[in-house]
């Protein structure tokens, strides 16, 4: 399968007053089209910088990102904003829920962005995700009204609506129960067994690693070479 994610030699300095912190220290990392991948580490290691820098929320301090073959570095904002629209979910820590519109608005939001669907197409595809995550009695209701395991449930449908080749994931588990996180879980497996669907995600749970079919180490800002799952659960004692 060809590669959808490239990322050359890529370092991230953030500066904070007199101090500059390096975040990533020459990452280089493919990924290809259809794979499952985890990545793991400590809390400041480095990968919600490295999934913000694959998914055009920011930019390198020196390196290279290439999306779908398009070095990010040479796109206007304009452009990284269509990139992102057609070709990238992010699911976010945050949520980032528009706090005025109901729960079928926020999931809505990008269909209407990309156009292309007719308003049947949109609500069948809407509705379908909103069930899917477990929240088709609260179509109507506003982020406001809901719990945080609920609108991180929204910030997963709104996610994947676009049926985008590339869903990167900063935690998308971390407000849920075991049960609702499993049901998440198998539907991004469905995505991707169905439609080939990429998938790069953060956690610190085993048992959501377990189901990658490559973890990713992250330490210090620097990568290692992905691991079989197998050894990985062995690390947890799975």
């Amino acid at each position: 399968m060809g590669v959808i994610v490239s990322a050359e030699n890529v370092t991230k300095d953030y500066d904070l007053g007199r101090a500059k912190v390096r975040a990533l220290r020459g990452v280089s990392l493919d990924l290809r089209r259809g794979q499952f991948l985890s990545i793991a580490g400590p809390s400041g290691s480095g990968k919600t910088t490295l999934l913000n820098l694959i998914g055009c929320v920011d930019t390198p301090t020196s390196g290279a990102v290439r999306i779908d073959g398009r070095d990010t570095r040479a796109l206007s904002e304009r452009e990284l904003t269509t990139l992102r629209l057609h070709k990238i979910g992010f699911i976010f820590q945050s949520f980032n829920l528009v706090s005025v519109l109901s729960l079928y608005q926020n999931v809505e939001f990008p269909l209407l962005l990309q156009g292309g669907l007719t308003r049947a197409e949109r609500r069948k595809r809407v509705e379908m995700l909103l069930g899917a995550v477990g929240l088709g009695q609260h179509a109507r209701h506003r982020p406001s009204e809901l719990s945080g395991g609920q609108r991180q449930r929204v910030a997963i449908a709104r996610a994947l609506v676009t049926r985008p080749p590339l869903v990167l994931a900063d935690e998308p588990t971390a407000n849920l129960d075991s049960h609702t996180g499993a049901a998440i879980i198998d539907l991004m497996k469905d995505m991707n067994r169905r439609d080939g669907t990429t998938f790069l995600f953060s956690t610190h749970d085993p048992t959501v690693m377990s189901h990658a079919s490559a973890v990713i180490h992250v330490a210090d800002g620097r990568l290692v070479e992905p691991e079989p799952v197998s050894s990985v659960s062995a690390m947890t004692g799975g």
